[in-house]
């Protein structure tokens, strides 16, 4: 993290960075008293708060562990949730902003990604739920829905999928690669494969909506930050009816 600790410090002589894991309560509460002890008047408290830490992962619901759900859910909504929890009596006193950021996956379903899926969809519930609370204290809440850019989190590269696929089917029961088989395991890698391989790398449309979120006098409630493609397959999955049963 050194190297993009220092990237970042080059973008302000006032920026001050702390390392910490979302996943542990003590770094979160020091790292809040840091800030707390930082700022010249506490009494005004903390303007904003962006909840950026995330994890993704692929793998349809029999091909991934249970260890694998808990250590995404982990990160993406119980991070969240410690952070904002450990963050708003600050907020509250500045009556200031929480940005979350979500995915265009934590608005509709996507087969082979129901790990992440679930913890971006109680990202937003839970920041539906607080922007009920914070709103008669004057905090406002938005969430930032970023399409498919995962090639700039260089979270996936080709040899990371199919390191990862590989570990996954060595780990599968037997009765699992029997039933579904290879040739329908290597067909969902290779969906994988290509929806890394389209996503956008320029993060520009993120950040400047979490910008806005910060600055506006009237910030959203959700942004959109994504390709038209994207933006559209959205709203016809969530307002359309889903595979029939019948």
């Amino acid at each position: 993290l050194k190297p993009h600790i220092l990237q970042i410090k080059k973008l302000s002589s006032r920026m001050k960075t702390v390392q910490m894991d979302v996943c542990k309560c003590a770094e979160v509460n020091r790292a809040v008293e840091l800030i707390q002890e930082d700022l010249r008047n506490s009494e005004k408290g903390l303007w904003g708060l962006v909840n950026n830490a995330g994890v993704s992962t692929f793998g349809e619901v029999e091909f991934t562990g249970m260890e694998t759900y808990k250590e995404v859910a982990k990160v993406n909504l119980w991070g969240t949730v410690q952070t904002t929890k450990a963050s708003l009596p600050l907020l509250r006193r500045a009556r200031g902003r929480i940005v979350n950021i979500s995915s265009m996956l934590g608005r509709m379903a996507s087969a082979a990604r129901s790990t992440y899926c679930t913890t971006k969809f109680g990202v937003e519930a839970f920041s539906d739920c607080l922007r009920y609370e914070m709103y008669p204290l004057g905090v406002k809440v938005s969430v930032v829905e970023p399409g498919n850019f995962i090639s700039a989190t260089e979270l996936y590269r080709p040899e990371r999928i199919r390191a990862i696929a590989e570990e996954m089917w060595n780990n599968l029961p037997e009765v699992v690669c029997k039933d579904y088989g290879r040739q329908h395991f290597d067909e969902k890698i290779s969906n994988i494969e290509q929806y890394c391989s389209s996503a956008s790398t320029d993060t520009t449309p993120v950040t400047e909506a979490v910008n806005h979120a910060l600055t506006s006098k009237t910030p959203y409630t959700r942004y959109h930050p994504m390709d038209y493609y994207w933006w559209l397959r959205m709203q016809i999955t969530t307002h359309t009816p889903g595979p029939s049963q019948t």
